[in-house]
């Protein structure tokens, strides 16, 4: 059985359904050193622009650490008393993972047995990828068990557990 960390909260949803806007919503309303873990790659022009986009929105009050894949690692060099960390998005951190053949429960455990070391409150990010379709190649269905059991692990050690669809967040725990 595990027991919820109080300071994780764990956002979900689908693609452009609020989620980023409402987790960096709670971020600023704690009044806490502000810090954004990005997990995305620029691979085109079209990312580039997203993520350009992002980093204006959030403005000049967050510290940017963009990490693809040491995800344990740049969290340990960031964390803190009195900092607040928005890892957004772990979807993309599966994606960077499986391209790089990392090994995933490895990975995952790494991860899950670093959360209850944190002193930094931790906000993570994710796309609910288990709604939909079953994909129709393995790689596809990989990810989506990738990213379905690390969501679990997170959402059982997670205090809060947001889904947020059409920009409206429904709490689901905490």
């Amino acid at each position: 059985m595990t027991t919820a960390l109080s300071n994780t909260t764990f956002i979900l949803g689908g693609a452009r359904s609020g989620k980023s806007r409402f987790a960096e919503s709670l971020v600023v309303s704690t009044g806490l050193d502000r810090h954004y873990l990005a997990t995305g790659r620029a691979w085109d022009e079209e990312m580039q622009a997203r993520i350009a986009q992002h980093r204006a929105d959030r403005g000049p009050s967050w510290t940017t650490h963009e990490e693809p894949l040491n995800l344990v690692g740049t969290l340990a060099a960031i964390d803190g008393e009195g900092r607040i960390v928005l890892i957004d998005c772990l979807t993309l951190w599966v994606t960077n993972l499986m391209m790089e053949g990392r090994e995933m429960a490895g990975e995952f455990a790494a991860l899950a047995d670093f959360l209850p070391r944190v002193k930094a409150r931790l906000v993570f990010v994710s796309n609910e990828v288990g709604l939909g379709i079953v994909p129709d190649n393995r790689m596809a269905r990989d990810f989506r068990d990738h990213a379905g059991r690390l969501h679990q692990m997170i959402a059982a050690n997670a205090a809060e557990v947001y889904f947020i669809a059409a920009g409206l967040p429904l709490k689901m725990k905490g």
